[in-house]
């Protein structure tokens, strides 16, 4: 691709583009899309045309603009996140069934935690993750494990900071993270309460594929206080199962 007068590739430019777009802010007009991309206002414009007419993003009825159909479709095909999902449903609808409590899948991407995946019941607690959300690594359950588990270079890109505080109980101090992620490995499990939210407590575990690498967490959001026993359990069984699925169906 041309680069810019800025030295920007096109497709750096319709990545900003697709960026401004978030769980938080699904529709947008051309002018928010291009102050929030950082483009001048001719550019916006020609580049939304494009990508409107391609279908990667779309308009409604007052103009105002979405990300397209054919990006969700595109984004789908072979996709090794869709893979893990179907692989890990069947058993988180099992585990979310049993106790009544949203249940997640998540996975590492660009250093952070990917939720792919999230089941919930009418009564459960609260909750703040999407599907298609992220948090930072070292702020939720789910992102504990990936981290305690993930390449030694991520862990130092993580602690090297800065740690931020998603609520007042994250784990924010290096050392004391060290610690947790260390405990993590050992035991197999984490139950991080406060993490993410004061009136809830976040439970995960790994999912491992054939040689036992560790590819996602699976977690479920218990409210503040509750017994978590029953919940690990249900998803130590739930992961195993979804290990054995991706092994029987291939990465």
């Amino acid at each position: 691709m041309a680069n810019s007068p800025t030295g920007e590739t096109v497709t750096e430019r319709i990545v900003r583009v697709l960026e401004t777009f978030g769980t938080d802010r699904t529709v947008q007009t051309t002018a928010e899309i291009g102050r929030r991309a950082g483009l001048p206002s001719s550019t916006a414009h020609r580049m939304v045309a494009d990508l409107v007419e391609c279908g990667l993003l779309e308009r409604d009825e007052e103009q105002r603009v979405r990300l397209g159909m054919r990006l969700w479709e595109l984004a789908l095909r072979g996709s090794r996140a869709l893979r893990l999902r179907q692989a890990a449903l069947p058993f988180m609808e099992r585990v979310q069934a049993r106790i009544g409590e949203h249940t997640q899948l998540a996975v590492v991407e660009n250093d952070e935690t990917l939720f792919i995946e999230r089941l919930s019941h009418p009564h459960a607690g609260a909750n703040i993750t999407r599907i298609a959300g992220r948090l930072p690594l070292h702020a939720s359950s789910s992102g504990l494990v990936l981290l305690a588990h993930g390449p030694e270079e991520l862990r130092e890109r993580v602690l090297t900071g800065p740690l931020e505080a998603v609520s007042r109980e994250t784990v924010t101090d290096p050392a004391r993270l060290r610690r947790v992620l260390a405990d993590i490995r050992r035991d197999g499990v984490v139950v991080a309460p406060g993490s993410v939210e004061t009136v809830s407590t976040g439970v995960a575990v790994p999912v491992r594929e054939e040689r036992g690498r560790v590819i996602a967490a699976l977690s479920a959001v218990l409210p503040r206080g509750a017994p978590t026993r029953h919940a690990v359990a249900e998803l130590r069984a739930a992961a195993s199962a979804i290990s054995a699925a991706i092994g029987a169906h291939g990465p």
